[in-house]
C-alpha cells in the first residue's frame, strides 16, 4: 500500500535548499559584523606614505585593536581627516609628548626618533643635497590626541598642517595590518 507524502513534511530537496539558505544568511551576517566592527578594507591614495605604501595598494585595517589599547609610536593608522576623507599616516608622538623637526631630524621629548622605516629615503635625499624633513616648531600633543606624519615627509598632509593637526583618538579608524593587493605585495605591515 502506497502512502502519499504529507504536505506538512518538506521534501528532501526543499530541506536542502532551506539549509543552504540558512547557511548563506548566517555567513552574510557574519561578514557584515566582521566588516562593521573588526576589519575594514582601505585603498591607499596619493604619495604621502611612499616609499612604504603606494597608490592603489589595498590594506586590511584592524578596527578593534584600539578599543583594547591606545595607538603606539610607529604604528600605521587610518583616521578620519577633517576634510571628510580617511588618511593613512604613522604615529610619531603620543599625548603629552613634545615633537619638533630640526636639521632634518625628528625629536620626541628632546630625543631623536629612530626612523628605520624611511632611513633609505632620508639617506637618498641627503646624498642629493635635499632635506627629507622640513623644520617644524616644537608642539606638545594635547591629551586624547596623537601626532601623525606621512612617511613621504615633503609630500604629506599630516599633523604638521593646521588643517589636520593632532588627531583625536575618536577619529582613529584602526591600524593598518595587512597589504592584500596587489598580490605580489601581500604582507604584514611593519609598525616598528
Amino acid at each position: 500500500m502506497d502512502q502519499e507524502q504529507s504536505s506538512d513534511h518538506p521534501t528532501p530537496v526543499t530541506s536542502e535548499i532551506w539549509e543552504w539558505a540558512k547557511a548563506l544568511i548566517i555567513a552574510a551576517v557574519l561578514v557584515l559584523l566582521i566588516r562593521w566592527f573588526i576589519f575594514a578594507p582601505f585603498i591607499v591614495e596619493g604619495p604621502s606614505m611612499q616609499p612604504n605604501f603606494e597608490t592603489g595598494e589595498r590594506l586590511i585595517v584592524n578596527k578593534i585593536i584600539y578599543s583594547i589599547r591606545k595607538p603606539q609610536r610607529g604604528e600605521v593608522i587610518v583616521f578620519h581627516a577633517p576634510q571628510g576623507r580617511d588618511y593613512i599616516k604613522r604615529v610619531i608622538a603620543l599625548p603629552g609628548e613634545t615633537v619638533r623637526i630640526e636639521n632634518n631630524k625628528v625629536y620626541v621629548n628632546g630625543e631623536e626618533l629612530s626612523e628605520h622605516y624611511i632611513q633609505g629615503a632620508i639617506d637618498k635625499a641627503l646624498e642629493n643635497g635635499e632635506h627629507y624633513n622640513q623644520n617644524f616648531a616644537e608642539m606638545t600633543v594635547p591629551e586624547g590626541h596623537i601626532f601623525v606624519m606621512g612617511d613621504n615627509r615633503l609630500n604629506s598632509q599630516d599633523s604638521r598642517a593646521p588643517s589636520v593637526g593632532p588627531v583625536p583618538y575618536e577619529k582613529v579608524v584602526g591600524r593598518a595590518d595587512i597589504i592584500f593587493w596587489p598580490l605580489s605585495k601581500i604582507s604584514l605591515v611593519s609598525h616598528k
